[in-house]
């Protein structure tokens, strides 16, 4: 659903939050991120998560460099937030020679994510969702990995370590800032929140997956 047009004259870092809150709790509420957040997913339920995020964040890097020239990409895409080295870290201790997985929900994502080509904010919206999430309740995820597998120096929680970002939260206030300074009209707003949308429903897809699979994946 559009958001509505009394609605779009706030930040759009506003709109993008607001106008997707019920897509964001439901992606939240799924089966899997709940065992996850509390402690009961397996090595292998969480090196099957990686996986699927390895093919997002290199649809999400790859399209990320694609639009390097593009202002409204140029504005939030910064090498401090990316990923994939990181995954690919994580994954060596958690699943050493893991190469992929099966995962129609994960290509669709990546697809997605490609697609956002043909405007530049349609991918900003996809930038936003993963990365804004990583630096805020990503973080969680992190420490209570690191505290249930007992994890030290940082082993298996290299994608939740943005070394180069020691204070998120002015970060993000900062990156959130560059957002609203995007010049936007109305309907072009509405058009990336509606984008923001999707991608939700796309990480709930990917959850949903492997909610599917919770009997092998929890511990």
């Amino acid at each position: 659903m559009t958001v509505l047009a009394h609605d779009l004259d706030a930040p759009l870092s506003t709109v993008m939050r607001e106008g997707s809150q019920a897509e964001h709790t439901a992606a939240e509420g799924s089966s899997f991120m709940t065992e996850l957040l509390a402690g009961r997913i397996s090595e292998a339920g969480y090196a099957a998560y990686l996986l699927r995020l390895r093919q997002v964040y290199a649809a999400l890097e790859a399209t990320a460099r694609a639009l390097s020239a593009e202002p409204a990409v140029a504005a939030v895409a910064d090498p401090a937030l990316e990923r994939l080295a990181a995954i690919d870290a994580d994954l060596e201790h958690w699943a050493p020679g893991a190469t992929g997985v099966d995962s129609p929900a994960a290509a669709a994502y990546a697809e997605r994510i490609a697609s956002a080509t043909v405007w530049a904010p349609l991918f900003v919206a996809h930038h936003y969702t993963r990365y804004l999430g990583d630096l805020s309740g990503g973080q969680a995820i992190g420490r209570i990995l690191s505290r249930e597998f007992g994890l030290t120096d940082g082993a298996g929680v290299a994608f939740y370590d943005f070394a180069e970002i020691p204070k998120p939260k002015p970060y993000k206030d900062g990156y959130r800032a560059r957002l609203d300074a995007l010049a936007l009209t109305a309907a072009e707003k509405s058009r990336v929140v509606d984008e923001v949308k999707v991608a939700f429903t796309l990480n709930q897809a990917l959850f949903a997956e492997l909610s599917a699979d919770l009997d092998r994946y929890r511990r």
